[in-house]
């Protein structure tokens, strides 16, 4: 077993911190310590974490690392920890690591041994989840779907899915995300939540035939999150017998 102790560790810390999804109060006074004390910020996007920053007062200095360039700065940040520095890395929004690029980093930080600490916030997916009325005891995140190879391949796989599905799209793929939800499942329960904690913070319930035959009541602006009821034995005997 290989354990790393913190204390032991002569290398810098790699901080997963999280940050908020919309409302900037949504950010833990930890957060905020460990923003204003490391020796800098790798964020996704630099003017959405300045605005953060600025909010609070707090002038850590901040570089880029985003999917265009990870496998170029990766390599300078392991540097700096090696050396003894601490980085906070954050994306745009929410916990670095789900659906972004800090896995990257995350990954060869592991494989450098380097000491890596979370800092627990904000996700999109957990309070979309606990608001749909779907059952929370079982899930399963999805992520975004393929926009086009491995699409069909990752729909039939969430045909027998009996947990509840959590998945995140964009605004100008929702329509087709849906269409091929109910082509694919069938009619299921759909939840969809948008601009979560920010001021046009939505959440729509109904059904994905509902949803794929009109879809009036939401804005297509802003980011979704979705929700999916998972395959029941009612539905399979429907399905057996359609």
């Amino acid at each position: 077993m290989d354990v790393r102790l913190a204390e032991n560790d002569q290398s810098g810390t790699l901080y997963i911190l999280s940050t908020p999804i919309g409302n900037l109060k949504d950010i833990t006074l930890r957060a905020l310590d460990i923003l204003a004390n490391v020796d800098v910020i790798a964020a996704e996007d630099t003017r959405t974490t300045g605005k953060l920053l600025g909010h609070y007062h707090i002038n850590t200095t901040m570089m880029p690392y985003h999917d265009h360039n990870k496998e170029r700065v990766t390599p300078q940040i392991l540097a700096q920890l090696q050396e003894g520095e601490s980085v906070a890395v954050v994306s745009d929004a929410g916990t670095p690591g789900i659906a972004d690029p800090a896995f990257y980093l995350v990954r060869e930080a592991v494989q450098n041994r380097i000491r890596i600490i979370p800092i627990p916030g904000a996700a999109a997916l957990l309070p979309a989840l606990v608001a749909s009325g779907l059952p929370t005891d079982r899930f399963v995140f999805e992520g975004f779907l393929p926009a086009r190879k491995g699409r069909k391949t990752r729909l039939g796989e969430l045909e027998q899915q009996v947990r509840t599905i959590v998945l995140y799209e964009s605004p100008h793929r929702l329509n087709r995300t849906i269409n091929d939800l109910f082509e694919v499942l069938g009619d299921r329960p759909l939840v969809i939540a948008r601009e979560l904690t920010k001021k046009f913070e939505q959440f729509w319930y109904g059904s994905l035939e509902k949803a794929a035959n009109s879809l009036d009541e939401i804005p297509l602006k802003g980011e979704f999150v979705l929700i999916v009821g998972g395959l029941t034995k009612k539905l399979k005997r429907s399905k057996k017998y359609s």
